[in-house]
């Protein structure tokens, strides 16, 4: 097997789960992919209509995708889940693993990630109607001696701004803390030296701790771990039998391993990629397949029934994850805002797109739903490589035109002068804490080039364990800088922009940068998070948050020890 340095290890672990820029493609030669396996699960159409003769060609063209993109990024194994015009559609691709191959089908098991959350938030809509929960009311009515950096924002939150991802402190946080049952409560108790960013509920800014923070309340109110809460409440009353959040409960199934892309393109398999901290089951922790995927996706767009007709929601409550938007911006694609967990997204047409996803290191999922037009898709990805597919599947509107007749916002690019490229010219900042509590710095430097905005992204690695803690920030011990990633800027829109690699190929991402008290940039928000413009006074509106990356890493690294 490859080895890969630590520190990249770590940047690509922070990449897959931060949803930073896209790189360029990834030239691959699977030779171990084989023909689709296919599944369809309800009745055909009527003697003489011709929607079978329809769909069969969508089908070859979302297929032919699907192959051409394994080909290209380096990816072994895919499982996609098709619900369209009232039928299910299950097609697994390649294989489960290079070095001992099994064909993917639809109860292939695969890392769902971020898609995770949305059944965190399922979990919480049940315990609301029960009685147990109320969206707007604060954290602290659950649990009183919860504690923030910002000793006025604990009081304050509310469960709502957790799932909206709107509460300001630092979000990625991804330290584990241990294996028991105690992890969440113990990782909850350290988001109080976590700083705060930014206003409370004023401005959305993906918050991986604010969902953990959920899952521990869900805990607190059934008397249980999260785990168990969520598969009595979700995942055993669908019937999703092939989704789990151990290792030790999928033991004789057929499961996916994650893969890094070596430096030829090959994908490898990387078994150390599969493990996560059970302190982050909440934001990401689940195991599934893409049929139960779509089973799950069925729910949604459903009357809160269970397959054997029990009511575990109202269709109220449904509607509800998926309305009132908190602060909207980017997330890859636009947003008007998020949900009860849901990424609620505008299309051209005013139809809601309702949206998920997930990264870990080595396994991707894409998640999407049109409630308005029954529509859902599902893919689940056992590489690196997976993200460069699932943004042409799922941030290009490609898929989304061809089966359920919506499309993106319009986004013609612009060419603007110097001038007007100047003042979002410079160096911009966002920290994480990786699952060894290691500070992870990502750093974007934007310069003007030729009408569109020049990005050289990098990771490094910032070490937090030395003692005595040095009194300027800058002083702080660095590992060597990983390589970096280049990337282009093209405004569509006032503050907001198409990313493009540096060949000049779309990736199929937005981002959007933010503006301060005094007018000025202070950031620029990409993949959900904020990267601090560094040297520009003001700051966000009317925050009282740190404004400079020393500020930042004094605070943090200071709490941490």
């Amino acid at each position: 097997m490859m080895t890969v340095p630590k520190l990249l290890t770590r940047c690509a672990f922070l990449r897959a789960i931060a949803g930073t820029i896209v790189a360029g493609a990834t030239a691959g030669s699977l030779n171990s992919s084989c023909a689709a396996q296919r599944e369809t699960t309800s009745s055909p159409a009527a003697p003489g209509d011709d929607s079978d003769a329809d769909i069969d060609s969508l089908l070859g063209e979302l297929e032919a995708k699907v192959e051409a993109g394994m080909q290209e990024y380096g990816i072994p194994g895919v499982a996609l889940g098709l619900l369209h015009q009232g039928t299910d559609y299950i097609r697994g691709y390649g294989v489960t693993n290079v070095d001992s191959p099994q064909q993917v089908d639809g109860g292939t098991l695969f890392r769902i990630g971020s898609t995770t959350k949305t059944f965190t938030g399922t979990a919480v809509m049940r315990l609301v109607e029960q009685g147990k929960l109320d969206l707007d009311a604060t954290v602290q009515n659950y649990l009183p001696d919860f504690v923030t950096s910002d000793p006025s924002v604990a009081p304050r939150v509310t469960l709502r701004q957790l799932l909206n991802h709107s509460p300001g402190w630092l979000g990625d946080y991804y330290e584990s803390t241990g294996r028991g049952d105690d992890a969440l409560a113990k990782y909850v108790a350290e988001i109080a030296r976590l700083p705060q960013l930014t206003p409370l509920g004023e401005v959305f800014a993906y918050n991986n701790a604010a969902i953990d923070l959920a899952g521990r309340l869900i805990e607190v109110v059934t008397g249980s771990t999260y785990e168990e809460a969520v598969r009595e409440l979700v995942l055993d009353p669908l019937g999703l039998s092939h989704t789990r959040f151990f290792t030790d409960e999928i033991v004789g199934f057929k499961v996916a391993a994650s893969h890094n892309i070596a430096d030829d393109g090959e994908p490898v398999v990387d078994t150390s990629f599969w493990e996560i901290p059970r302190s982050l089951h909440p934001t990401g922790g689940l195991i599934s397949s893409v049929r139960d995927q779509l089973r799950y996706a069925s729910f949604h767009l459903g009357d809160g029934r269970a397959p054997d007709g029990t009511r575990l929601l109202t269709n109220e409550s449904l509607v509800a994850m998926r309305s009132d938007p908190g602060p909207g911006g980017t997330l890859v694609v636009e947003l008007d805002g998020m949900g009860v967990t849901w990424m609620l997204r505008p299309s051209a047409e005013g139809v809601r797109i309702v949206q998920h996803g997930g990264n870990w290191q080595g396994q991707n999922s894409g998640f999407i739903m049109v409630p308005e037009r029954g529509f859902a898709l599902t893919v689940l990805t056992n590489s690196d490589g997976g993200p460069k597919l699932l943004a042409q599947l799922f941030a290009d509107d490609w898929a989304l035109r061809r089966f359920a007749g919506v499309s993106n916002l319009p986004a013609e690019p612009r060419t603007l002068t110097q001038a007007e490229l100047a003042p979002y010219e410079g160096r911009y900042i966002s920290l994480a804490i990786d699952k060894t509590g290691a500070v992870m710095e990502t750093e974007w430097e934007i310069k003007a080039d030729n009408g569109r905005l020049h990005v050289t992204e990098r990771v490094t690695e910032r070490e937090s364990i030395d003692v005595p803690i040095p009194g300027d920030p800058t002083d702080v011990a660095e590992t060597e800088d990983t390589p970096t990633v280049e990337t282009r800027l093209a405004f569509y829109r006032d503050d907001y922009a198409l990313v493009y690699d540096d060949s000049g190929e779309p990736t199929f991402s937005r981002v959007n940068f933010l503006r301060g008290a005094d007018g000025g940039v202070a950031c620029v928000r990409s993949g959900g998070r904020l990267y601090r413009h560094q040297g520009v006074s003001g700051g966000l509106p009317e925050t009282g948050g740190p404004d400079s990356v020393g500020d930042l890493l004094g605070q943090l690294i200071r709490r941490l020890l």
